[in-house]
């Protein structure tokens, strides 16, 4: 994938950061975001990555560095400047979602803005209809499921309009099927309404699909920063930081390294994987390969 921009909207200077009891978060972090970016945080738990969502929207403040928001320095801004531009999902909805039904907390937003009642309820609807929940308006908060709770609580920062959508873990707990759904939802968002995208995952198997760059973090350092190839071609850093290949990628590095199968580059998704052995069954490289193996 193509990087879209320069134009920093969110950016990170030599940030660091400890909390009370003296542990070390973040130790000379350097983080951009371009403009209508989707960027995504790639690390094991205990990075740091939450501590830098934080930083990013002013819930933090860091003991050394600066973070600026549209250039801008963010400590000089109000939290209402901030989350005029800057929508947060937390990683639990539950620390999200506090009202008796979705559609009354998807609302609480945009009225809290004081916008009048019909453009409320027009916002909450169509943040209800981004993500697939419109049937749920009326649905009790606590009658919910785990992956309509993650879905809902996107809607209500949705409903604020933000340029910069920021999320922690927005997989987490979902089965692969609402992992799928999540991403693909994000990725739209990012397309086709040109919301800029941050997120912080541990989850490396769809990233290839929809992400401009990653910056792997570990032990509260940027180890790397690149597109999606350049970072899981970098078996070293992928073991360095904990992490995996995607299940696609891993396989096609067994067949390579284990079976001495030819493979040029490292395949990061299905249809990549499929036409490099494709290519290779049509010239016999492959079935050659494997009559030696057996």
């Amino acid at each position: 994938m193509n990087i879209k921009t320069n134009e920093k909207v969110m950016e990170a200077k030599d940030v660091s950061f400890f909390y009370q009891e003296g542990t070390k978060a973040l130790d000379a972090v350097d983080f951009y975001v371009g403009r209508e970016e989707f960027t995504a945080m790639l690390a094991s738990n205990g990075s740091g990555k939450t501590t830098l969502l934080k930083l990013l929207v002013k819930l933090l403040t860091p003991q050394k560095g600066e973070v600026f928001l549209n250039g801008r320095r963010i400590r000089d801004l109000t939290a209402k400047e901030v989350y005029q531009q800057v929508g947060l999902v937390l990683q639990n909805p539950n620390d999200q979602l506090f009202a008796a039904t979705v559609t009354e907390d998807v609302a609480f937003g945009p009225r809290n803005l004081g916008l009048p009642e019909a453009e409320v309820n027009e916002r909450a609807n169509e943040a209800l209809e981004y993500v697939g929940a419109r049937h749920l308006a009326e649905r009790a908060i606590h009658h919910l499921s785990f992956g309509e709770q993650k879905r809902v609580s996107l809607a209500g920062v949705l409903a604020m309009h933000p340029a910069i959508l920021v999320l922690d873990e927005p997989t987490a707990g979902l089965d692969p099927a609402g992992e799928t759904k999540m991403l693909h939802l994000l990725n739209r968002l990012n397309k086709e309404h040109g919301i800029t995208i941050v997120m912080a995952t541990h989850s490396v198997d769809l990233l290839p699909l929809f992400v401009d760059r990653i910056y792997v973090l570990n032990e509260g350092r940027v180890l790397k920063e690149g597109t999606p190839e350049s970072i899981f071609n970098d078996h070293d850093l992928v073991d360095a930081a904990g992490l995996r290949l995607p299940h696609i990628s891993r396989l096609i590095h067994e067949l390579r390294n284990l079976d001495g199968i030819p493979v040029n580059g490292l395949p990061l998704t299905i249809r990549e994987a499929r036409t490099k052995l494709v290519e290779m069954i049509s010239s016999d490289v492959l079935l050659e390969q494997l009559s030696k193996n057996h």
